[in-house]
């Protein structure tokens, strides 16, 4: 089977992977998500940022599953794999912290709510 790129193309591929994972969701997810989440604020945006950081994630481990289920050599599977573990680990633990904050942040409103109204 014919490779799907060189090895050369595949370091552009995955410094590209890198880069929109690290710093598009890593660094604009967490450097908004953990303030917005504080306050209660833009639910649907920071929730569906890390969701699709997820999805995304999810997406290149299955990629790179197939591409070495169908032999492609490793720079070919590897440059989507590896992004992906790392990428569905990391969107997958805060996740699950991101929706807790949220939680507390309306607790703390509606505590605030129950004490103007007594």
């Amino acid at each position: 089977m014919e490779p799907w790129f060189d090895s050369q193309a595949a370091g552009m591929i995955g410094a590209t992977i890198g880069v929109v994972l690290g710093a598009g969701f890593g660094g604009i997810g967490g450097g908004l998500g953990g303030p917005l989440a504080a306050m209660g604020k833009a639910k649907g945006l920071v929730l569906g940022v890390f969701g699709l950081g997820l999805a995304i994630g999810v997406g290149l481990v299955l990629t790179g599953i197939v591409a070495l289920l169908m032999g492609q050599p490793w720079h070919v599977w590897f440059v989507f794999l590896m992004p992906g573990v790392v990428a569905a680990v990391i969107f997958a633990g805060l996740l699950p912290m991101i929706r807790a904050q949220y939680a507390r942040a309306e607790q703390r409103k509606m505590d605030a709510a129950a004490i103007r109204s007594a």
